[in-house]
């Protein structure tokens, strides 16, 4: 059986290939655990009215005090619903640990 000499050449070369594979498996990782980019999905009052369950005279009163934010073009309001759910989840109240 044939011996095989490995010199400190050897082992320093080892270690930067090593090194380069494992850097590279984390910034693959890294690429996954990135969320998508938010898409903006915008909706209309009515339907921000049945989503949170409360009348007209309400969403007015919450977009009046700056708790919903909202764009209007011409006539109609439109919320992006990524709003809502945020001011749900900031809202809910006895979370679980």
């Amino acid at each position: 059986m044939a011996a095989n000499i490995i010199t400190a050449e050897d082992l320093e070369q080892f270690k930067w290939e090593l090194l380069d594979n494992i850097k590279r498996y984390l910034d693959k990782r890294e690429e996954k655990k990135k969320p998508a980019p938010e898409e903006k999905t915008w909706i209309k009052s009515h339907q921000v009215q049945r989503m949170l369950g409360i009348s007209p005279g309400t969403l007015q009163t919450l977009r009046l005090n700056g708790t919903i934010p909202y764009s209007k073009v011409g006539g109609v309001l439109f919320y992006n619903k990524a709003d809502i759910v945020r001011l749900l989840e900031e809202n809910m109240r006895n979370r679980l640990p």
